[in-house]
């Protein structure tokens, strides 16, 4: 973990409210890995750091989605290419090499650190969304790294609709999965888990908590598992599925 002093190379809407981030920062790039995130320093305005994660790390240079929520990311907007940012990291732990094609599963803003594993690992990605403009560019990125992309939408106005959880019998079915790795919604990610488990196949889930410090100091990001109190920051963000939401749950 070290802090970087990273440059903006772009900082552009994507979505309502969704901005797509790119740093130039090859040695970040080169140390981290799928799972884990960054906290970036916004401006000495804001004293504590906002959590981000890695979506991308090709070619030297880091991919960060963020969805404006409040005054430190609606002040991360106004940033253009040029500027710069102090980024520590690479923070948290990541998701395990899987030992064949893994399939990803994501609804929102938790398909970032999905993006990410698709770069790395053999992989079929399953989005979800409430709309079609929320899948589209997420469909745009994941098309060059994964092999099968399928879509919900809630409302209906792009692929399947319903959720990502309803069509998700019907892909585990259809291929011989080595794992499930999955970051959204916490009952998104509790039916997920539950449906892997039921395929007999291992499941790691990203989790997306409100963190200060980011370094495991402050406690307030803490979570229950079955090997008792958990920092996400610092045992995860990545838990195998069992442990977080306990075996009478999910299986």
């Amino acid at each position: 973990m070290k802090n970087f002093n990273v440059r903006i190379l772009s900082n552009e809407p994507v979505a309502a409210d969704v901005f797509r981030l790119t740093l130039d920062a090859p040695e970040l790039a080169k140390t981290s890995r799928a799972g884990q995130f960054v906290q970036v320093k916004v401006s000495d305005e804001f004293t504590l750091r906002r959590p981000l994660g890695i979506a991308s790390t090709a070619g030297g240079r880091v991919k960060i989605f963020y969805r404006v929520v409040g005054r430190g990311t609606e002040a991360l907007t106004k940033k253009v290419g040029g500027d710069w940012l102090s980024a520590l990291g690479a923070l948290g732990n990541g998701f395990a090499n899987p030992s064949g094609k893994v399939l990803l599963v994501g609804g929102g803003m938790g398909l970032a650190p999905l993006l990410c594993a698709a770069e790395n690992f053999s992989a079929d990605v399953l989005i979800g969304g409430r709309t079609k403009a929320e899948v589209l560019f997420w469909q745009d990125e994941f098309a060059p790294h994964v092999e099968k992309i399928f879509i919900t939408t809630d409302d209906g106005s792009y692929a399947k609709k319903g959720f990502a959880i309803d069509l998700l019998p019907e892909v585990l079915s259809a291929e011989n999965y080595s794992a499930v790795y999955t970051c959204g919604p916490e009952i998104m990610m509790r039916g997920v888990a539950k449906l892997a488990m039921d395929n007999n196949l291992p499941c790691q889930v990203s989790f997306e908590k409100r963190m200060a410090c980011g370094l495991g100091a402050c406690l307030s990001c803490s979570i229950d598992t079955t090997d008792g109190r958990k920092k996400v920051c610092k045992d995860g963000p990545i838990f195998d599925a069992a442990k977080v939401f306990g075996g009478d749950d999910v299986g």
